[in-house]
């Protein structure tokens, strides 16, 4: 009675009755969910015909039976699964099934039938599992080679148990076909092998959910498994060395083999009871085996919703009230970073917290732990489990007063911007990995959702000054213009005091200046362009006055009024025309013209101002010509007489287009409705 043997197979014997167990209890029946519960079965039978045999050393032909069916239902299941069949109906229409399949069980036959009858004996059952056996390897090849990227990872425990059994019996039946013997040291290690396989083709079964195989089984027991698995590796591996010191040790081999062992199950022991290993064990496990204890796309999708809905404008208030509902914290405070190293507490809820200089030196330290190791800190795992936190060391007395039982670093663009801390209440367990990478998810959301507000918030202040800057510029531009009639004044008065025209003139342009200086002080109370009101105006007026200030300069313009025209505008056409008119005189020389024409077309008024000046670039027209506060004058100008004339037009319901050549002149046409 060999008790190695008997212990292999009666495990791969217990091993498999608890798999079938956990398959025979689910409701979904797929087809398969039946062919695998079949090839199951009948591996358990075929392990448990295996135990008989070595416990009371019978035949072995009831075990090659049993094998023999066994490998027939695994080649079917295999075709099924790589075919990707869902029904019965299915199964009975594939062609291989008759090509393949039926083949196999007629050798099947006709080889035991020569195993009886002829001199064969043996051999034709070796070489027919051989057969079989590598049949089954290339499917699972095949199996794995064509499946998806995201179904290896459900296909790949399958292919590591269905396949390592495989290779061990294709190298027993291989040796034995050459030897006309089995090796009987390989038969009876070959029930371990069956016995390990059992938890990958398991957690296969628990991973592909087309195959309706929902099983259930609880992270302790695969816990226990897994550990049990380690040591057996383990004590395999001492056993080899140990062979091998006792083989190749000479006088020595015994005593270094005995020594070998008792070192190896002390350091096994060691391992086993070391909370580390245990940890990092159970995590892996967890990780690789088993659903996440969140859904996290229902999280991201929570939190998402829940800053939508925040009826809140304060960001932080809204990102504190999301982290504590992502762990039911009932409380905690948000503390930020500030430019100059110093912690500013920016919202709290249900935390009384105040930075005073013991808190501040705490947060340093934390902000410097946190940054370097991008860790979340448990302080109660930190008080109760040495070591948790290497190289981080607080006073916990201000923590433990405002009831801070976590702190979660907020990094945005690898620096620290601050740090959540919150409270959990009582009878708390330690946060697991699950909670961290959830906590570590919703908070890489906060922050930059933290930080795109805080963008927002500077770029509106930053809209705010630009407004500012820009109603400054529109108000030296007009007071630009009326220094300007006002210098002109002056600069005339000693030639013509005594001339009554000079000074019915000057009586009008002090009246202009004033009713624009009014109109700039009324927008600046208003804080906003009033709205001017469209009224009738006779063009051939509004052009004279505008003539009367614009001939003081040189050259003087030529004016072409096709009869007597009216026209629906408001009155800020005359500044938008005096200024046209300006510039065409400041790029011109004295001794060049500048013209006037205004016509009627199509229920429009067309005018046209031309000169021979300087002219402009096709670029600079393209680009820049009616972009506000860009100016070719230097500081003599503003950049956005064009740009006026431009809007006035368009809110007209006209346009405004402009052909120049450089060093030959430029000419601008308004076309403006009449009404």
């Amino acid at each position: 009675m060999n008790w190695v043997a008997i212990t292999g197979y009666g495990a791969a014997s217990l091993a498999y009755l608890v798999f079938f167990f956990l398959l025979i209890v689910i409701r979904k029946k797929s087809l398969i969910a039946v062919l695998i519960a079949s090839s199951v079965l009948f591996t358990l039978v075929a392990t448990v015909t295996g135990f008989v045999q070595v416990y009371y050393s019978n035949s072995l032909k009831p075990v090659l039976l049993a094998e023999n069916v066994k490998l027939l239902s695994l080649i079917i299941f295999l075709f099924a699964a790589r075919a990707r069949l869902t029904a019965w109906s299915q199964l009975l229409q594939q062609p291989w099934l008759l090509k393949y399949v039926v083949s196999l069980i007629v050798l099947s036959a006709v080889t035991w039938v020569l195993a009886h009858q002829t001199e064969l004996g043996s051999n034709s059952l070796f070489l027919l599992f051989l057969v079989l056996n590598l049949f089954v390897i290339v499917l699972l090849e095949q199996l794995y080679r064509n499946a998806e990227s995201r179904e290896k990872w459900m296909l790949w425990p399958l292919v590591i148990s269905l396949g390592v059994i495989t290779v061990v019996d294709f190298i027993i039946f291989a040796q034995a076909s050459m030897l006309d013997q089995l090796d009987f040291n390989f038969w009876y290690a070959r029930g371990y092998v069956i016995a390990l396989g059992m938890p990958f083709f398991l957690v296969s079964a628990r991973r592909i959910k087309d195959w309706s195989v929902d099983v259930f089984v609880s992270r302790e027991v695969v816990f226990y498994s897994s550990m049990i698995l380690i040591a057996g590796g383990y004590l395999l591996t001492l056993s080899f060395a140990g062979y091998a010191l006792k083989l190749f040790g000479g006088e020595w081999g015994n005593v270094l083999s005995i020594s070998f062992a008792a070192l190896g199950m002390a350091v096994l022991a060691a391992l086993l009871l070391t909370e580390k290993l245990r940890r990092e064990v159970k995590v892996f496990i967890t990780k690789h085996f088993f659903a996440n204890k969140y859904d996290y796309r229902i999280e991201w999708l929570r939190s998402i919703e829940q800053i939508e809905a925040s009826e809140s404008e304060d960001s932080y208030q809204t990102s504190l009230k999301v982290i504590c509902s992502s762990i039911d914290a009932p409380g905690g405070c948000l503390i930020k970073k500030t430019a100059d190293h110093h912690f500013k507490v920016v919202s709290t809820i249900n935390m009384d917290m105040q930075v005073d200089e013991q808190l501040h030196e705490n947060l340093m330290t934390i902000a410097d732990f946190c940054h370097q190791s991008g860790w979340i800190i448990d302080v109660q795992e930190y008080l109760f489990v040495e070591d948790a936190y290497q190289g981080l060391s607080l006073e916990l007395t201000v923590l433990r007063e405002a009831n801070v039982d976590l702190i979660i670093p907020v990094i945005h663009n690898n620096e620290i911007w601050g740090l959540f801390m919150l409270a959990r209440g009582k009878n708390q367990t330690f946060l697991n990995w699950e909670d961290r990478d959830l906590l570590f998810a919703v908070t890489k959301q906060l922050s930059n959702f933290i930080s795109l507000n805080e963008a927002n918030s500077k770029l509106a202040e930053s809209k705010q000054f630009e407004a500012f800057h820009r109603m400054s510029a529109f108000l030296v531009h007009d007071l630009k213009n009326i220094q300007g009639q006002l210098a002109l004044i002056n600069s005339n008065v000693s030639k013509h005091r005594d001339n009554p025209a000079f000074v019915d003139d000057v009586f009008e342009t002090v009246l202009s200046a004033t009713e624009r200086l009014n109109k700039v002080l009324q927008q600046l109370r208003n804080k906003q362009h009033s709205e001017h009101r469209n009224q009738n105006v006779l063009l051939s007026s509004l052009v004279d006055k505008v003539l009367a200030q614009r001939n003081i300069n040189k050259p003087s313009v030529d004016v072409q009024i096709d009869g007597e025209l009216n026209i629906e505008v408001n009155e800020e056409l005359s500044p938008v025309l005096n200024h046209i008119v300006q510039n065409a005189q400041e790029a011109t020389d004295d001794e060049g013209w500048v013209k006037v024409q205004i016509a009627s077309k199509n229920n429009k008024v067309e005018v046209i101002v031309s000169d021979n000046g300087i002219g402009m670039s096709e670029s600079f027209i393209k680009h820049r010509l009616f972009k506000p506060f860009d100016t070719t004058k230097g500081n003599a100008g503003m950049g956005i007489g064009v740009f006026e004339a431009k809007q006035f037009v368009e809110s007209q319901g006209g346009t405004i287009s402009v052909t120049s050549e450089e060093h030959k002149g430029s000419t601008f046409i308004l076309n403006i409705p009449c009404a």
